[in-house]
């Protein structure tokens, strides 16, 4: 399935998307080194990935733990309403408390599954009971609390690199 997605893709593009992905940072000139082209080639296929969504955008990695954001729960949340209406006014709601750090909608027993990132307990306590279950349509929420986090923050995995 991923070498259909990939299937416009030469290993020539697929090399500047394994390296971006690592290091998003990487300057023209080194990014053209790596890869074995001269620099305008190279930017040429970087315009050309991010024009047609390959490359969707670049940001800085901050350490929530450095900022004393350790905390993190997945919260089961099911609707009372499944419409289109009241899925679009809940995401549009969920995409407002800052805490929400990922919401995904999902084919499952509930519809959606938040990630949600405080300080501690008692923070978050407060954002589930303020904030989560004060959004649109929410009947039921059910939280799982992470005791350690093993891999997060995109990096792709051994098996997707080896497909670049």
């Amino acid at each position: 399935m991923l070498a259909v997605i990939l299937g416009d893709l030469d290993s020539f593009d697929s090399l500047i998307l394994r390296l971006l992905s690592r290091n998003g940072r990487l300057s023209v000139t080194d990014l053209a080194r790596e890869i074995g082209l001269s620099k305008t080639p190279t930017q040429v296929r970087l315009k050309r990935l991010e024009v047609e969504g390959y490359i969707t955008g670049y940001q800085a990695i901050i350490d929530p733990i450095r900022l004393g954001r350790d905390h993190v729960a997945f919260v089961e949340v099911r609707l009372t309403d499944t419409r289109e209406s009241a899925l679009k006014m809940f995401n549009l709601a969920a995409q407002k408390v800052s805490e929400i750090e990922e919401c995904h909608m999902l084919a499952s027993q509930f519809d959606y599954l938040l990630k949600v990132r405080t300080q501690n307990m008692q923070d978050f306590r407060k954002v589930l009971g303020e904030d989560i279950s004060a959004l649109p349509f929410v009947a039921h929420t059910s939280t799982h609390v992470a005791m350690e986090t093993v891999k997060e923050g995109g990096q792709w995995s051994s098996e997707i690199n080896a497909v670049f």
